[in-house]
């Protein structure tokens, strides 16, 4: 459970990882694409050495964060999903992503990458980000890195149940309510795929959320609990069937 350990220290973490991304992914932003945040997540998992942990992550990044687990799965004894759904399809009965707020956000990104932060993800996300939040953003996110960032990062579809189906791992599926961007129906059908994941709902976006930040550890410790009952469990029984 390294680096969960409590919500507090969740909810700190938004704040580190804006100011982290705006530094690295700055100098080389052609490669913002989800294998290169992939290939990021991979290499800090290799530089602290951990051999445990949970990955916690939402929307567009839940692919790369399901390359991560599925490539070190060793390692990963569960992920919990922000804004979860099986796919990022914009078209067809019962989408996941709202075609009609995507296309509205990507042309504000082109033509007023600063309106966007200030206005555009407050509104889709039903005001959960905040106008200093969204200031700092601006501060530290230059036009070029947000308009091939978000490009790069949200123009192809993924089978995210696919994904999900070849990890096998314990999961977590936060329901933003009244989203805008991400589809109740998209939700409803990922947690229909996947009835053993936790459900929990929340009325901001998961990234700012303090009930998502506060299910987070309660997961997590309720996964390593499971986990540590059941070795003991074997080795009761390892010790009984020696002679």
């Amino acid at each position: 459970m390294n680096g969960l350990r409590s919500g507090r220290a969740l909810r700190s973490g938004p704040r580190w990882l804006l100011r982290s991304a705006g530094r690295r992914w700055r100098a080389s932003v052609a490669r913002l694409d989800r294998r290169a945040v992939a290939e990021r997540g991979l290499a800090e998992l290799d530089r602290l050495g951990w051999k445990r942990c949970f990955i916690a992550t939402e929307g567009w990044g839940i692919p790369s964060a399901v390359e991560v687990a599925l490539e070190r799965s060793d390692c990963v004894l569960g992920l919990a999903l922000g804004h979860a759904k099986l796919s990022f399809r914009r078209e067809g009965e019962r989408a996941p992503v709202s075609d009609a707020v995507y296309s509205a956000m990507t042309e504000l990104i082109r033509t007023d990458h600063e309106a966007f932060l200030r206005h555009g993800i407050a509104q889709a996300t039903g005001g959960s980000v905040s106008e200093n939040l969204a200031e700092q953003m601006i501060e530290r996110f230059p036009r070029d890195l947000m308009v091939s960032g978000w490009e790069a990062i949200t123009r192809d579809d993924a089978d995210i149940g696919a994904m999900l189906e070849r990890l096998d791992r314990p999961l977590l599926f936060a329901n933003h309510v009244g989203c805008l961007g991400s589809t109740q129906e998209g939700f409803d059908d990922a947690a229909a795929a996947f009835p053993h994941a936790r459900v929990v709902r929340v009325h901001d976006a998961p990234l700012s959320s303090v009930d998502f930040a506060d299910a987070l550890p309660e997961f997590c410790e309720a996964i390593t609990a499971e986990i540590t009952a059941n070795s003991r469990a074997d080795a009761d029984a390892l010790r009984r069937s020696t002679p």
